[in-house]
């Protein structure tokens, strides 16, 4: 399956919008992160528990999207964005999403 940020794939003709296709989930921090974090915040330098997180839950987002389009039989997935938000104090969601798409001749 083509997976894009672009709204066009070259040589493919878009013959029907399947529609919108999402994947997401929350993720949560936890106190052993948080010590670390607030020790690397003294320090600088990359929090990689929080790196490890953030692509965990971007690539579960991802997949779960993927998975909305093979359900739907799409050739590809166009104009695909991530977002985050915030849902409560120390959790945040991952949502990617994007335009399921058909091709013809």
């Amino acid at each position: 399956m083509i997976i894009t940020t672009g709204n066009e794939i070259p040589n493919q003709k878009v013959t029907k919008i399947l529609g919108l296709v999402k994947g997401s989930t929350v993720r949560a921090r936890n106190v052993g992160r948080d010590i670390g974090a607030a020790f690397k915040s003294i320090i600088g330098g990359e929090v990689k528990t929080y790196t490890e997180m953030t692509q965990n839950a971007r690539d579960e987002a991802y997949n779960r999207m993927i998975n909305q389009a093979v359900d739907l039989k799409a050739d590809a997935i166009i104009g695909v964005r991530f977002t985050t938000s915030m849902i409560m104090q120390g959790a945040s969601e991952m949502l990617a999403y994007g335009t399921a798409v058909k091709f013809g001749k």
